[in-house]
């Protein structure tokens, strides 16, 4: 979760989902920037790789910090870390993926995984981001007040 501080207090930067099924959705729809990772692999190393997958940006190991995990509805777990940084949120793009489109046309079309980014302070990031990842949203802010 890549956050920064300015003179609207701490903003968050929020992805939202490409493709069809979630270009109507707003509220509840947007996350962190993140990905699947195998049992074998090292959760920091690919929350390091997605972000930069989903943003177009590199971001340092060092810079980390461990926000801990959470179970989002489906039962997915998401464990995430907190950098403070910037970026040009209109500049961020991703990788894509491919599916049928219209479903059962037999035509595959590609979307992006990401189809746009945006910070949002605290309060606004409540509402944007899939009610899981709030408890994070919590943990950064736990953490930026001590830290």
């Amino acid at each position: 979760m890549l956050y920064r501080v300015g003179d609207a207090g701490t903003e968050v930067l929020l992805v939202h989902p490409g493709g069809p099924f979630w270009a109507k959705k707003d509220l509840g729809a947007w996350s962190i920037p993140k990905g699947e990772y195998e049992p074998d692999e090292d959760p920091r190393a690919c929350a390091l790789r997605e972000f930069e997958e989903e943003t177009g940006t590199r971001l340092l190991d060092d810079d980390l910090v461990e926000l801990g995990t959470v179970v989002q509805k489906a039962g997915k777990e998401v464990t995430a870390w907190a950098a403070r940084g910037d970026l040009d949120a209109a500049a961020v793009h991703s990788n894509s993926f491919e599916m049928e489109w219209p479903p059962r046309s037999g035509r595959q079309q590609e979307f992006p995984e990401v189809d746009r980014a945006e910070w949002f302070t605290i309060e606004a990031a409540r509402g944007k981001l899939v009610s899981a990842q709030v408890e994070l949203l919590d943990r950064l802010v736990e953490w930026v007040s001590i830290g």
